[in-house]
């Protein structure tokens, strides 16, 4: 990464080039683990498609030219034999190329028109602009010239034919210049308002004031800090179709969508500075919270699952987030959270819990969010220690937002309950070492080497000294020299790519290093926390990482990696300020 007046420079081979609120991308990225030779116009409605594929292009013979990217949170730009093309975003739907010496040739990404699939593609008689009619996004991409000429192919051709317009100079000018819009049906001609220069200054300060908030204080001597804030502003989207306020996707690659615990580690991230976004991110999976209090397993544009859940880590992040924002909740924020978070616990407490049981079950480990971990080798169907010691943490914040709204009778009774269901998971998981899983109809036990089952650490200063002592001990028996494996590595089932099953993972690392540094473990959370933010520093914001290597591994661009590095970092930064002030 290099840091240029326009903000950090990145690969977009790794991180989409986007804008807040945009619902689309330029990326090479154009399906899961698939990279195109060329960079596309990627939308996020209805899926993840890559709509339109641009190709720069030799003036005179339009040959391909072989163009090197360079992307800053800014600019996005084309190089080859002294030509350059730029491309900035003018809004969240639109934005604006120049070439200078270099052609850009804009075309359909499929081929293929059928009835139901591809692109339509045609000259619009009445503002003479070039557009794209996707049958997969459901929008039309609007091309207007704005300066030079325009070349059309394939104009109102069906089935199989390329359909493009080539942008280059005119009368004796080597220098171009064009709009592109995302489009739900139709709007007025497209009249450029600033000219080049300042469509690039604004959206400069647009990234400046979001990165300025994210990245500032203690977070902000993090050393990729700016590049996490990046990150996140350039995954946000506007308010559309099933997403009913402004959300951060997990990715603008593949993993566009939000999972109900995703959000979480955003919402914690910008609540400092940006509390009502802060606010959007949790709030946002409960807007289909449904009948049974259950919460889906994702919200993306034109979907939302229901078939698993994600695990009750909301207790524990809002404890978190009431710390974390600069002024206390209201009254009203306070109310709906806790309706929420109380329907949320009682599904859990009754729809996955089997009659005459203390513990509650997952269905499969994508309930946990650890979708394949070992602790679900012997068992899918299972009562694991983490969804208890989350569930415990939950009640605990039920009891303590009941009080702030003077519901005390309420408070006790949610008090009682943790320490209940505290109770019966010691009682029945703790073996005197260590704590195990077991099928919740016969409570066979089933145990692993994987982090999941240490995961009761969460509780902190909840847990009996002897406990989190023990837990301690095997959590560092984890440490890599870049984080916290997922499986153990000496486990004969560790796997360098195994999703669950090794890699690092940020909400993984955030809640352990939380819950040991509250046991009263904050050496172990000290390094933890250093090997982590080190690990982002040197291989970006992966979905997850080679526990042995480091390499980034699967999405590379993911904004709960971003979050949790920003996370760790303010923290940081301010337990050395305020030691240095006691100094």
């Amino acid at each position: 990464m290099t840091v240029t007046p326009n903000g950090p420079a990145f690969s977009v081979q790794e991180i989409p080039f986007s804008h807040y609120g945009s619902w689309f991308g330029i990326s090479p990225v154009i399906a899961q683990h698939t990279q195109a030779p060329d960079l596309h116009l990627v939308s996020h409605q209805n899926g993840m498609h890559p709509v339109l594929r641009l190709t720069p292009a030799h003036p005179g013979s339009g040959a391909r030219a072989h163009a090197t990217w360079h992307a800053t949170p800014t600019c996005l730009t084309w190089r080859a034999d002294g030509g350059v093309v730029d491309l900035v975003y003018e809004g969240a739907d639109t934005v604006r190329l120049r070439g200078r010496g270099l052609d850009m040739r804009i075309s359909a990404a499929a081929t293929e028109l059928t009835p139901f699939s591809g692109t339509y593609f045609y000259r619009d008689p009445v503002d003479g602009s070039y557009q794209f009619t996707s049958y997969e996004t459901g929008r039309r991409y609007r091309v207007t010239p704005l300066r030079g000429d325009a070349v059309a192919e394939g104009a109102e051709a069906l089935g199989g034919a390329d359909r493009s317009v080539t942008l280059s100079g005119a009368d004796g000018s080597d220098e171009w210049e064009a709009a592109v819009e995302e489009i739900d049906s139709a709007r007025r001609p497209y009249a450029a308002g600033d000219d080049f220069a300042a469509v690039t200054a604004r959206s400069q300060e647009a990234f400046r004031g979001f990165a300025d908030a994210v990245a500032a204080g203690p977070a902000g001597m993090a050393p990729a800090a700016e590049l996490a804030a990046y990150v996140l502003w350039s995954a946000t989207v506007r308010p559309a179709g099933l997403v009913r306020r402004p959300a951060v996707l997990m990715s603008k690659h593949w993993m566009d969508k939000v999972w109900s615990w995703d959000h979480c580690f955003n919402a914690l991230a910008l609540a400092p500075a940006l509390p009502e976004l802060a606010w959007h991110q949790f709030r946002l999976p409960f807007d289909h919270q449904d009948e049974t209090g259950a919460l889906p397993d994702s919200v993306t544009h034109s979907e939302v699952l229901y078939n698993f859940v994600k695990p009750p880590v909301h207790g524990w992040a809002l404890r978190r987030m009431r710390e974390r924002l600069a002024h206390p909740p209201t009254h009203a924020q306070l109310s709906q959270s806790y309706d929420q978070l109380r329907r949320w616990t009682d599904f859990w407490l009754t729809a996955r819990t089997a009659p005459g049981r203390r513990l509650p079950h997952y269905q499969h480990g994508n309930d946990s969010g650890w979708d394949n971990a070992t602790t679900f080798d012997a068992h899918r169907v299972t009562v694991t220690a983490d969804l208890s010691a989350f569930l415990v943490l939950q009640l605990t914040e039920l009891a303590e937002l009941a009080r702030s709204l003077g519901e005390h009778e309420e408070a006790g009774e949610w008090a009682r309950a943790a320490d209940s269901l505290q109770e019966a998971l010691i009682d029945q998981l703790w073996s005197g070492t260590r704590f195990r899983g077991g099928s919740p109809d016969d409570g066979a036990p089933a145990t692993g080497r994987s982090l999941l089952d240490l995961m009761p650490i969460v509780l902190g200063e909840r847990l009996p000294r002897e406990i989190g002592d023990a837990l301690a001990e095997r959590i560092a028996s984890h440490l890599t020299p870049y984080g916290l494996a997922t499986e153990h590595p000496d486990s004969p089932h560790y796997e360098a790519d195994g999703y669950w099953r090794g890699p690092i993972w940020a909400p993984s690392t955030v809640l352990v290093e939380d819950g040991l540094r509250r046991a009263g473990h904050t050496g172990l959370a000290d390094e933890i926390s250093h090997r982590f933010r080190s690990l982002c520093e040197k291989s970006g914001f992966a979905e997850n990482f080679d526990a042995l290597s480091g390499e980034g591994l699967r999405d590379r661009a993911y904004t709960w990696t971003a979050s949790a590095y920003l996370l760790l970092a303010d923290d940081h930064g301010r337990r050395n300020g305020a030691a240095s002030g006691r100094g």
